[in-house]
C-alpha cells in the first residue's frame, strides 16, 4: 500500500472513530438525566414516604458506573480528561503530537490492555455465576456491570489507536491531513457531557 493510502486511511479511521465516539458519547450523557432522576426519587421516597428500595438505591451505583465508564473514551476524544503536564498547553502542535504519540503508546494502550487482560478472568467468572448483589432486595445483574470493565477498555483502546494515528499523521506526513474537530465544525460540546 503506497503512503499517501496508507494516510488516507489512517486519516479515514480518525475521522470514523471519532464521529463514533461523539455520538455515543452524546448518548451516554443522558444517562446523567436518569441519575438525577432515580437519586431524587430515592430523597423523595427516604425523607417523604419514610420508604426505601435497596435495587433503587443500586440503580444510582449501576447508572454511574455505566455513565463514567463509557464515557471515558468520549472524555478522550474530546482531549477533556485531566492532564498532569503542566507544559501541554504551550507547547507547538508537533510538540503536542510527540506527546500524544508517546503517551498513547507507552501508557494508554498497555494499561487499556492490562485491564482487559487482568479483568477478563474477573469478569467471566462473575458471568459464570450470574453474579448479584450481596444485599437482600438487591440487583441481580452485578456481573453485566462489571462488563462495563471490558468495554471501557475496549472504547479506550479504539480511541487511543485513534489518537495515535493523529499524532502519526501530524509528525510523520507531510502535509499533515486536516482532521475535524469540534471547531472545524462549530460544536459546542464544552460542558454538555
Amino acid at each position: 500500500m503506497p503512503l499517501s493510502n496508507f494516510s488516507q486511511f489512517l486519516t479515514q479511521f480518525v475521522l470514523m472513530q471519532n464521529r463514533f465516539q461523539k455520538h455515543f458519547g452524546k448518548l451516554v450523557a443522558w444517562g446523567s438525566l436518569s441519575l438525577v432522576l432515580i437519586t431524587a426519587l430515592v430523597v423523595i421516597l427516604r425523607y417523604g414516604f419514610n420508604s426505601g428500595s435497596i435495587a433503587l438505591q443500586e440503580s444510582i451505583m449501576y447508572n454511574h458506573a455505566i455513565l463514567f465508564m463509557l464515557g471515558i473514551a468520549y472524555t478522550y476524544e474530546q482531549d477533556k480528561h485531566v492532564r498532569v503536564d503542566v507544559f501541554y498547553s504551550q507547547m507547538h502542535e508537533n510538540q503536542k503530537a510527540w506527546v500524544n504519540f508517546l503517551g498513547t503508546l507507552l501508557f494508554a494502550l498497555p494499561v487499556m490492555t492490562f485491564i482487559i487482560w487482568s479483568g477478563w478472568e474477573y469478569v467471566s467468572t462473575s458471568w459464570q455465576i450470574r453474579e448479584a448483589s450481596g444485599e437482600a432486595g438487591g440487583l441481580a445483574y452485578l456481573y453485566m456491570l462489571k462488563t462495563l470493565i471490558i468495554i471501557m477498555a475496549g472504547l479506550v483502546i479504539l480511541q487511543s489507536l485513534a489518537v495515535l494515528a493523529k499524532s502519526g499523521l501530524t509528525l510523520f506526513s507531510d502535509p499533515h491531513p486536516r482532521i475535524e474537530s469540534d471547531i472545524d465544525t462549530d460544536i459546542e460540546t464544552e460542558g454538555k457531557l
